[in-house]
């Protein structure tokens, strides 16, 4: 399951933002990132999944869209059954809804 930029745009500009895994290294959160958003990196998701809620909506990101949609799938398989990938992840956000966000 995904969400698109801007449909996640929409919920954020109506108070109604599921909460936001961003699973990208530190450097990428460096460079961009999303308002909000709960940094755990790819390679940490194992390890620290156990801090997030399985009941709670959630939205994954990373730069593409590639390496969330391999969180989401693990994130599934461990029980969360609200969760979300953000469709081309955030260069599809800077691209379609924030075009001042730095692209890489």
């Amino acid at each position: 399951m995904e969400i698109s930029p801007e449909d996640l745009k929409a919920r954020i500009d109506r108070r109604e933002a599921p909460m936001l895994l961003d699973v990208r290294d530190d450097w990428e959160t460096r460079l961009c990132q999303l308002p909000n958003a709960l940094h755990i990196p790819i390679d940490e998701i194992e390890a620290r999944a156990d801090e997030l809620d399985p009941d709670e909506e959630l939205v994954v990101y990373c730069h593409q869209g590639v390496r969330s949609a391999a969180v989401v799938e693990y994130l599934r398989q461990r029980g969360f059954k609200n969760v979300k990938n953000l469709a081309g992840g955030l260069d599809a956000w800077a691209r379609g809804v924030d075009s001042s966000m730095r692209r890489y």
